[in-house]
């Protein structure tokens, strides 16, 4: 599950504590309630931004989220290997002799650094299990 992100004002604070201020570290943690890591990743965040310190006063919050964290509503954690039609092989695993060996066979000629078989099978049934149930006829 993806973290909050956190509140552009408490980063302002943050960056204002360690360059202005000085302090260090675990003391800027301590004073605005976030853990360490997440400070140092923050900081590693704003290093590679190409911000300078202190931020331009017409910068938004919007903005500087943008540039810290990335365009906000892109997907998150996208897979990385080759997506089958789920849907398409839903209907093929309703013909007579068909498997979800077979289909991953056929997936895996076409796609040779596609997923494994356990975790085709494995996204299949968390597909599957999203569809409304159909009543047997």
């Amino acid at each position: 599950m993806p973290t909050e992100r956190i509140a552009m004002r408490r980063v302002r604070e943050m960056l204002r504590l360690s360059r202005d201020a000085g302090l260090a570290t675990r003391e800027v943690a301590r004073r605005t309630g976030v853990a360490p890591s997440t400070l140092r990743e923050m900081f590693r965040r704003f290093e590679t931004s190409g911000l300078t310190w202190p931020l331009p006063l017409d910068l938004a919050d919007a903005e500087l989220e943008a540039r810290l964290c990335g365009e906000a509503g892109t997907k998150q954690g996208h897979r990385r290997r080759a997506e089958p039609d789920w849907a398409a092989l839903n209907r093929e695993l309703r013909r007579k002799h068909v498997t979800l060996q077979i289909l991953w066979d056929e997936y895996i000629e076409g796609h040779p650094d596609g997923y494994r078989y356990s975790r085709f099978c494995e996204l299949y049934r968390s597909w599957e299990a999203r569809l409304p149930v159909r009543p047997a006829c």
